[in-house]
């Protein structure tokens, strides 16, 4: 489902409405990199409560992305709990606060709702496992594969003549 028209709960003030969904998912683009909902539709809880001032939704569910890992670029999965809640006043008169951007005619957005739920409750950093070591700086291989150092590199020579003050001085 990537919308809900509110027009069919036939809520009056003071009442809420319940569902269980199913929740289509979109690919997210996170730091350059694209990841994948799978599977790309699950299911969720809608509620929708009317009061005199407005309406409130919220949305439950949990994703599952796969993508690349930030560091070392293998595949990695991120479990996301999808917690959100929206308020729509019945006359926001101007104040953003007061309107949320996923209703439009009674329309509720579920589908762009869910990315951004999704995007807001990302780790800071996305990785195949929590002690990912990366790739190597100096050739570029996985160090979690292959974990290797090398040979100290040669001196710039521009820095010779400060490398013999060092050697002075010690």
């Amino acid at each position: 489902m990537k919308t809900f028209n509110l027009r069919s709960a036939r809520l009056r003030s003071g009442e809420e409405f319940r569902d269980e969904i199913e929740l289509e998912l979109t690919p997210l683009e996170y730091g350059g990199q694209r990841y994948l909902p799978v599977p790309d539709a699950v299911p969720a809880e809608l509620a929708i409560s009317r009061a005199s001032t407005g309406t409130v939704c919220e949305l439950r569910s949990a994703a599952r992305l796969h993508g690349p890992c930030d560091r070392c670029l293998a595949d990695a999965v991120v479990e996301i709990p999808i917690n959100a809640r929206e308020y729509q006043a019945t006359n926001p008169e101007g104040s953003d606060e007061l309107r949320t951007p996923y209703l439009s005619d009674d329309q509720l957005a579920l589908d762009a709702w869910a990315r951004d739920a999704i995007a807001l409750a990302l780790p800071e950093q996305i990785l195949c496992t929590p002690d990912c070591k990366g790739l190597c700086p100096m050739c570029g291989k996985d160090l979690n594969v292959e974990p290797h150092e090398h040979e100290e590199v040669h001196e710039d020579p521009r820095w010779a003549v400060l490398a013999e003050l060092r050697d002075k001085l010690d």
